[in-house]
Parts: C-alpha cells; sequence; structure tokens
C-alpha cells in the first residue's frame, strides 16, 4: 500500500464534527505557542460567549452559580483583583491580573474609523505606554477587511438592554470566521461602510468604542464593542476596580467661554468624568478616559481633546 501522503494524513485526523473554524482556531493557538489549558479557555470564550461574558448580566442570574468553578478557576490563574505581589501591568508580577489577559482601549470615533478601515495586512506589537499591560498586544490582522456584526453578548444578558444589541464588531480572522460558523444566528458579515455607520450611530448615542485584546485569543486584537455603562461588563468590573480598561491617551478640555451649561455631555459620559461649577461644565481628570464621546455631543464646540501623556500614549492607526 502506498504511504500517505500529508494532505491524506491531515484529512484521516480530521474529527467530523468539530468545524473548520475551530481546528482553524487550535492550530493558530498551537502555533502562537498557547498551552492546551490557554486554547481549550480561548475556545470557551468564543463558543460559549455569550454565557462566559453575559455573567456580568441580570437576565440569567443562575449562570454565575453554574460557572463559579470557572470564575474560581481564573482568579486562581489570573486574579481579578491586584495585589501587592501581582499588580496589572508590572512586568515583575507574580501571577498576571485578569486585566493583564483581557482589556479594552478607548478610542475616539476618528481613530476607531480607521482601524474598521485598514486595508492592508497588519503584523505589530503595540508598547507598554500604549497597552499598560502584561500580555494581549498584538495587532495581527492578516485579512482586516473581513469584518463581523456581532449582537453584544453584554447587553444580550441583560433584561432591559440598551439597544440596538448587534453592534460589536470582530475584524480579522480567525476571529470572524470562527464566530460565524459558531453562532450564525448571532452574526453577520459586514463591509467597512456599515461598520462605520455603526461606529457613529454609538457614539452619537453616547457608547464609547473600545479597541479589545484577551491573551487566548491569540493574544491579540480582535474587537471593537460600542460599551455602555449599564450594560457592559468590562465597565462594570472597571467600577470594581478590576482594571480593565485604559484611556485613549487624550484627556477632555472645556472651553468656558464656549460651554453653555447645556448638560448634553454630562448626559452622555459614560464615566461621570462631567461636572458643573457657576454653570459650565469642567472634566475630572482622573475619570476622563479620553474617548471624544462628549466632543462629539457638544453642540457649541466648547470641548476638545488634547494629548495626555499621563494617561498612556494613543492607539494611533496610522502608525501601524
Amino acid at each position: 500500500m502506498d504511504p500517505l501522503t500529508p494532505k491524506t494524513q491531515l484529512a484521516v485526523m480530521r474529527i467530523p464534527f468539530i468545524k473548520p473554524s475551530t481546528r482553524n482556531y487550535f492550530r493558530m493557538a498551537r502555533h502562537e505557542g498557547l498551552p492546551l489549558s490557554d486554547r481549550l479557555h480561548g475556545y470557551l470564550y468564543g463558543r460559549f460567549a455569550y454565557h462566559y461574558i453575559g455573567m456580568a448580566g441580570d437576565k440569567k442570574p443562575w449562570w454565575r452559580y453554574l460557572l463559579a468553578p470557572l470564575v474560581m478557576l481564573l482568579d486562581r490563574h489570573s486574579p481579578f483583583m491586584p495585589t501587592e505581589r501581582s499588580r496589572t501591568g508590572d512586568p515583575a508580577q507574580e501571577k498576571p491580573t485578569f486585566a493583564d489577559t483581557y482589556h479594552g482601549k478607548a478610542m475616539p470615533l476618528a481613530e476607531a474609523t480607521k482601524l474598521i478601515r485598514l486595508d492592508r495586512p497588519v503584523n505589530t506589537s503595540v508598547s507598554e505606554q500604549v497597552l499598560p499591560y502584561t500580555r494581549a498586544r498584538d495587532i495581527v490582522l492578516n485579512n482586516p477587511e473581513k469584518i463581523v456584526l456581532l449582537d453584544c453578548p453584554c447587553r444580550s444578558g441583560m433584561k432591559n438592554p440598551c439597544t440596538p444589541i448587534d453592534v460589536c464588531l470582530l475584524v480579522g480572522d480567525p476571529f470572524c470566521s470562527f464566530m460565524l460558523e459558531q453562532h450564525p444566528d448571532r452574526t453577520r458579515e459586514i463591509d467597512a461602510d456599515e461598520a462605520v455607520r455603526i461606529l457613529k450611530a454609538e457614539n452619537a448615542r453616547g457608547h464609547v468604542a473600545h479597541a479589545f485584546f484577551k491573551d487566548v485569543m491569540l493574544g491579540r486584537f480582535y474587537a471593537i464593542c460600542n460599551c455602555c455603562a449599564c450594560c457592559c461588563g468590562a465597565m462594570k468590573a472597571q467600577r470594581a476596580g478590576v482594571q480593565m480598561l485604559c484611556s485613549s491617551g487624550y484627556l477632555a478640555e472645556v472651553d468656558a467661554d464656549l460651554c453653555s451649561g447645556c448638560g448634553t455631555c454630562a448626559k452622555q459620559c459614560q464615566f461621570k468624568a462631567v461636572g458643573f461649577r457657576g454653570g459650565k461644565a469642567f472634566i475630572r481628570a482622573k475619570r476622563c478616559m479620553g474617548c471624544g464621546v462628549c466632543e462629539q455631543a457638544c453642540a457649541k464646540s466648547a470641548i476638545t481633546l488634547r494629548l495626555a501623556p499621563e494617561k498612556g500614549e494613543p492607539l494611533r492607526v496610522d502608525a501601524l
């Protein structure tokens, strides 16, 4: 009998009931050097995203009890709360914190739009000044024009979510193909023009664009989520002390001479960073994430964003 060719050997090794996107994810994860436990974690994260991420919602609170062992395991592997020996972003940490493994970078609308409109392959690692974490800082887009619109797992987990629900944007493979195949009823492929329209509409609603990175998602950028403080699991975690979100690298500023004191900016701000004094708006610098939602909302153009080195560096898409 003739020996099997490599192609035939591969066909023999394939298990019929495993989807092609699953095989592709495990192949790429192994190539990236992820240990088996992280590969399984990444698969579970994508395959059961509406249970994994939806734990932060109030729609099915009993899931929190069923998934309690997983949460305890995650906490042992990567503590949710920073400690003296494991501080978020510390290269000398004993263990990476949960925020180091899974985090979002706030992005003003213009930069998020540029990220969606990338029309060439990108393979780069951004610095710790841009993403102040010890893990998941790569942007690898071999197929950047592939964009998938996903029902937001956070909003889907809420009894009375913000609407619309289909506002999460996945960018590039293997994540786009994986979620299309695993969640065909909650996803659809879209083009860059529609993605930009969604970003603009969400921004007008006061929702913040975050570029998300996760270690078991091959340690790289994979999605832009349009987050609202009432539904978003990452924002809730941030308020509880899990440092999952970092500043855009900008800080909002108010020109008091132009400000009419209408209050629109405060209503739109998801971080409660806008206050009022003497009928004029001012920015609470410690709370401001530089997302630019208030700037876009101000009818008087009284708010602008300035570079804030103390907040870190922006994710400049033009420099990728």
